[in-house]
């Protein structure tokens, strides 16, 4: 199939558990969830849902990514840049290798292509 809808991704409810992050110093640890989807001769794409609990992490995907966010507010601040907010319907672009804090005032949810931009 060269077309996979996934249909009102800010409503689904129930999405898989990815584990826990641990939270940056005196923060708590960080639930994370979400649902990947396959695009099929592509594997090597990871795409999908990815949520979290409010929090404060460090970023660790080295590849880039495209994230559009559907629910939460807070914001990301790239080592030695300013820091970026964001909320329900703003767009991200990450270059590989971007590194930085993630603060989540609240539970955020957003859409996700990372990918080898070499």
């Amino acid at each position: 199939m060269k077309v996979q809808k996934l249909a009102q991704p800010a409503a689904i409810k129930v999405l898989e558990p990815w584990g826990t992050v641990a939270g940056l110093e005196g923060a708590s640890t960080v639930q994370l969830s979400g649902l990947q989807k396959v695009i099929p001769g592509k594997e090597d794409i990871d795409t999908g849902i990815f949520a979290c609990s409010a929090g404060s992490y460090r970023r660790s995907v080295k590849q880039a990514e495209i994230m559009h966010f559907l629910d939460g507010n807070g914001s990301f601040t790239p080592d030695g840049e300013e820091t970026l907010t964001f909320t329900p319907g703003d767009t991200f672009f990450f270059a590989a290798d971007t590194e930085g804090t993630w603060v989540m005032e609240t539970p955020m949810r957003k859409l996700y292509v990372i990918f080898d931009a070499s």
